[in-house]
């Protein structure tokens, strides 16, 4: 049987909603406002699917703000999430100056694939998703957002880039402080989300949490393989976001 070649998106948006999506694009460009007027009433330009996951990440992270440490994020690839949880601990926490925003990614796509990514709706290519351009636009944005924030000289957010089987261990020896109180996993990938969770659910203590993007998704099983080779998935009490089909997450008991 021959591999149906299918994003993951595409197999769930109806029509209606992908002609929705172009004439979303469509608006934003011949819109009669300048950029700076459309950043500002950036609702009105973005579909209930962006809205959401932005609304559960939220959700997610007040949830941490009583807990020690750090947010982790694996998979960076836009930013979106990532950026989001600096808005968020910027807002909801401006004066908490020891939690830290990590990103890591390759920023090259997908550097390795393996048997147990392999799955009968999609062909994963190495280097699809490549976000290569991303570093450089979000190091910039990492400054804009340090110069619109109390506490702006002290470092917030960081990215670590390269390939996390490498990248990880060696974070870990230079910053052997680390506590996480966030750990958020969208490698996608079984190899760097098995090395993530190998290296960093120690770290978590009670109460933090560790989210997945890709669990229980036939597209992208790798995810919950390296889960259930780790931590494994009967220790964690899997919870959902009440309006977000996706993310899963847990609170460490």
């Amino acid at each position: 049987m021959q591999k149906k070649k299918l994003p993951p998106e595409a197999t769930l948006r109806s029509a209606q909603e992908k002609d929705a999506a172009k004439r979303y694009v469509d608006i934003f460009k011949n819109s009669y406002c300048d950029t700076a007027v459309k950043l500002r009433n950036f609702p009105k330009y973005i579909r209930r699917q962006d809205a959401t996951k932005f609304l559960a990440c939220y959700e997610i992270f007040k949830k941490t703000l009583a807990v020690k440490g750090s947010v982790v994020e694996c998979g960076v690839w836009h930013g979106a999430s990532l950026m989001s949880w600096a808005l968020f601990s910027s807002i909801l926490e401006p004066s908490n100056l020891t939690r830290r925003i990590y990103g890591f990614d390759t920023f090259e796509g997908f550097p390795h694939i393996s048997a147990k990514d392999k799955n009968k709706f999609r062909e994963t290519n190495i280097g699809e998703l490549s976000s290569g351009s991303s570093y450089e636009e979000l190091s910039s944005l990492v400054g804009a957002y340090d110069n619109n924030r109390f506490l702006g000289h002290i470092k917030k957010v960081e990215l670590v880039k390269g390939r996390a089987e490498k990248t990880i261990p060696k974070f870990i020896k230079h910053n052997p402080h680390l506590v996480i109180s966030l750990l958020f996993l969208d490698f996608d990938l079984y190899g760097p989300t098995k090395t993530a969770l190998e290296n960093f659910y120690q770290r978590i203590p009670k109460g933090g949490i560790i989210a997945f993007d890709e669990l229980d998704n036939p597209i992208w099983p790798g995810e919950t393989l390296a889960l259930l080779e780790s931590v494994g998935i009967g220790k964690l009490q899997i919870q959902r976001v009440e309006f977000d089909p996706y993310i899963g997450y847990a609170i460490k008991k």
